[in-house]
Order: C-alpha cells, then sequence, then structure tokens
C-alpha cells in the first residue's frame, strides 16, 4: 500500500507522477481502496465502494498513459461521487430508505465527464437523505448514520455532503463532488478542513442528479486545495442540452492553465462586516490572521457589510416550495415516514401548503437582491468571510437548535446562484479546521479560485490532514 504522504497528496503531484510513469494508477486505486475499506466504516464515509469498476477504470487509465494516449490531470485519478449522482446499474440512494434499491440506467453528465478525462470512481459518497430537503434535526439522517469528522471522530462532518468531506479529509480519495444548495459544500469544507468550490449556478450540468430546488442546486468539488479544485471544475464545467438551466455554452465553460499568473489580474477584496453575528472563542483571533494575510497579498482589502434584507426568509420559502415541488409524490404517497429523522417526516407536507402568491414575492426580492449584489461586485471582486462562525458540532447535537443561525451570506449566495470557496485557514485550541471562503459576482468563477490560490500559497493550513 502507497503512503500515507502519498494518499494525501494534491492532484497537481499526483498527475506529474502518473504522467511521468513513476505512479501506477492501478497501485493508487489499489491503496485509496483498502484505506476506504479499512477507514470508511468508521466515519460512516461512504454509501457504497466500487472496487471491480474502479480496478477496470485504473487499469484502462494505466494502459492509455503506458501507450502516450495521456488525458490530463485527472487521468487515472480516484474519487467518490455523493450518492445524489447517478451512475449505470449502481443503487443510487439519495441517502433515503425509500430510494435504497434505486437503479439508473444511465449516468449523470458530471459522471460522464469525469470518466471522459480519465478519473476512477471508487465509490459513492454517503449523504444527509435527499440532501437535507425535507429538513433534519440530527446528523443521523443517513443510510449511512452520522458522517463522523476525521478530525474528531465525536463530531460531525456538516451538511448533505458529508460523507464527500470526510472522504477527502480522511485521505480515503485524491477528490469527491458534493453539491450545494444552501451550505453543503461550504460547511462540510470548513468543518473538514478541505477545501470545496461552489460553483456559479448553471456552469455544471445537473442531469443525472437528485433534484432538490431547481433554482438553487449547484454541484461541485471537494479536494486538497483551491488548484485541485480548479482542475477538478474545468473537467466538470460546460454546456450541457440535457439540463435546461444550463448557461450558454459560452458562459458554461471553463479552462484552466497553471502556468497562468496568480497577479495577472489585481483582484479587489472585501472583508464582509456582517456576514455573522457571533463566532465561536478561537475563530476571532483566526480571522484576524487570514485577514491580515490577505492585506499582504492583495493590493486592496476594505472592510464593507453585505445588504440588509429578507434574504434568508426568501431563500428558505424558495427553497421549501421547490423541494415540494421536487418530492411531490413522495410526500403525497405517504413513503416521507420511511424517512430516518423524525422532522424529515413531516416537513414536507408544511412545504406544500406555501402559496403560489408568496413563492412570487420571494422571486421578486431575489430580483432586488441581485441588483443589490451587482452594484457590491462594481466595487469588490471578491468578499471575503469565515465560511462558518463555528467549528465541528458534536454528532448528537439537535441541528434544529443548536446549529441554528442567521446565515444572511448562504441565502445571499445561493439565491443568486454565486460561486465560493472555501478553504481552511486555522485550527482552534481543540484542533478542529476553521474555513475562510471567497463569494464572487455569477459567472467569476476563476476569481475565487484565484484568490484561494494566492491564499494557499501563502498558508500552509491545506497540507495538515488528520491522525487516523
Amino acid at each position: 500500500m502507497l503512503s500515507e504522504a502519498i494518499l494525501y497528496s494534491p492532484i497537481s503531484e499526483l498527475s506529474k507522477r502518473i504522467q511521468s510513469k513513476q505512479l501506477s494508477p492501478v497501485e493508487l486505486t489499489e491503496s485509496y481502496l483498502a484505506r476506504s475499506e479499512a477507514l470508511g466504516p468508521k466515519l460512516n464515509a461512504y454509501a457504497r465502494l466500487t472496487p471491480d469498476l474502479a480496478l477496470d477504470q485504473a487499469k484502462a487509465a494505466e494502459k492509455e498513459i503506458h501507450r502516450g494516449h495521456y488525458r490530463g490531470p485527472l487521468h487515472g485519478i480516484p474519487y467518490a461521487a455523493k450518492d445524489l449522482l447517478a451512475v449505470k446499474g449502481l443503487p443510487t440512494t439519495w441517502g433515503a430508505k425509500p430510494f435504497a434499491d434505486q437503479v439508473f440506467d444511465h449516468d449523470a453528465t458530471v459522471i460522464g465527464h469525469l470518466h471522459n478525462v480519465g478519473a476512477i470512481l471508487l465509490g459513492k459518497a454517503a449523504m444527509i437523505e435527499l440532501a437535507g430537503g425535507m429538513g433534519y434535526m440530527y446528523a443521523s439522517a443517513s443510510l449511512q448514520g452520522e458522517a463522523k469528522n476525521p478530525w474528531d471522530q465525536s463530531c460531525w462532518t456538516c451538511g448533505s455532503s458529508s460523507g464527500s468531506a470526510a472522504v477527502v479529509a480522511a485521505g480515503l480519495a485524491a477528490f469527491a463532488i458534493g453539491t450545494e444548495t444552501w451550505g453543503s459544500i461550504v460547511c462540510p469544507s470548513a468543518f473538514c478542513g478541505v477545501s470545496g468550490l461552489r460553483p456559479t449556478y448553471g456552469r455544471v450540468s445537473r442531469y443525472g442528479a437528485m433534484a432538490l430546488a431547481y433554482s438553487m442546486d449547484k454541484i461541485g468539488p471537494l479536494a486538497r486545495s483551491a488548484e485541485d479544485c480548479t482542475h477538478i471544475f474545468a473537467a466538470i464545467a460546460g454546456h450541457d442540452p440535457l439540463d435546461r438551466s444550463m448557461l450558454p455554452v459560452d458562459r458554461a465553460a471553463f479552462t484552466f492553465s497553471p502556468a497562468a499568473d496568480l497577479k495577472s489580474r489585481a483582484l479587489r477584496v472585501g472583508w464582509l462586516t456582517n456576514a455573522w453575528k457571533s463566532y465561536d472563542a478561537d475563530i476571532p483571533k483566526i480571522l484576524d490572521a487570514a485577514k491580515s494575510t490577505l492585506r499582504h497579498h492583495f493590493p486592496s482589502v476594505h472592510d464593507t457589510p453585505l445588504p440588509e434584507g429578507p434574504w434568508e426568509d426568501a431563500a428558505n420559502l424558495i427553497l421549501s416550495a421547490e423541494v415540494s415541488s421536487a418530492f411531490h409524490s413522495l410526500i403525497r404517497s405517504g413513503r416521507v415516514k420511511e424517512l430516518t429523522d423524525p422532522m424529515g417526516k413531516i416537513a414536507g407536507y408544511v412545504s406544500q401548503s406555501i402559496s403560489g402568491a408568496d413563492y412570487n414575492r420571494a422571486l421578486r426580492i431575489r430580483d432586488i437582491l441581485q441588483r443589490k449584489m451587482s452594484a457590491i461586485f462594481e466595487a469588490y471582486d471578491v468578499l471575503v468571510a469565515a465560511s462558518q462562525p463555528v467549528t465541528a458540532t458534536p454528532l448528537n447535537l439537535n441541528l434544529f437548535t443548536g446549529l441554528s443561525f442567521a446565515d444572511p451570506l448562504g441565502a445571499i449566495g445561493n439565491l443568486c446562484g454565486l460561486p465560493a470557496l472555501s478553504v481552511p485557514c486555522g485550527f482552534t485550541e481543540k484542533h478542529l479546521p476553521v474555513g475562510l471562503q471567497f463569494v464572487a459576482r455569477a459567472g467569476d468563477d476563476a476569481a475565487v479560485l484565484q484568490a484561494g490560490r494566492i491564499f494557499q500559497q501563502a498558508t500552509a493550513w491545506h497540507h495538515k490532514h488528520p491522525k487516523l
């Protein structure tokens, strides 16, 4: 089995070794599978491993590379996919008992894109049932149970991409694919000390992915670094006629050159003063250090507030209405009672009472917010704040009461379809990670990735990993 140092290497390093034939995709896959089989069950990280598929793909990748057909930086790189992405012939459970035996006859577009660049699917990552769409009170709201944080296994990983974050943080794969409707990439990345990208709405196809909220769902990577996220995003972004919500061809595609000068664009940074009302004890000093780093490496860093408004109310209403539509049959059939979480069993019925008038009013509020955010981005290229005001929470916490606080930036970012990147920026005295998030205007994913890469060139937090 390969060393832990290699298994925690960033994609950029693994790909160099694979391309130069110093590292075998088969050996790398076998090592990740062995580690996943040993540690995955302890963390409830996977819905299922796919060893036969993974080894077949690894052998094919190795043959191609030895013949001189190298597809790029993800060729021969093993990954995990959140279990709401369809993989032909394999169960795709959406983390929920009513869909435990669900099998599709096609791959999600994202899975197809990754296959085309030679990435190797190790397995399906565990997730919160129905991506939390029905609401949930406990981290145990999943077919696999609570996803345990590799930094402290008495703590949770956060969000519906809970297994994806555990897989990356524990070194069970080189990267994972997650999704976000509100917080489910940013929060797990922060709690688990990994880098996670929430792309602009409409840049990554959702064909073959479970629909939660049609106007808010997004698919993105969790990985070792901002640069790794950039490689993965370049592979999965792009127009897909099978997803009617996608941006046009010229606005959906994304290309990346590692040789590009990070200083070629002087990013104007806005440090958000009202993203959170309060923080856990250790977080303010960690944020102060991060802000100091930004001031040293960006030409302009100024304090700025988010616009005040009923953004969270509007986001919650739109989310709830769209979830009730997506799962109309499940709710009306009564099978919603098969869900694990007590809130999940009943919240859908409440959501179905939302009126069309209220939904349309929330859409008008979204329009107002989008104009306000466009005005802010006339002055700033990137907005920065803590990814979360708290660190990883206990597994048995009642999330409805214990992890319930105002999140205007999460509401604004997801209502407006803005890209965001969470990167680790420090650790508390209890050795729990703290995340810093960069947010940019819709379509400017390059700005958050550039900001994250510059920050990580100046810091080493993303190189740390838990001892398991």
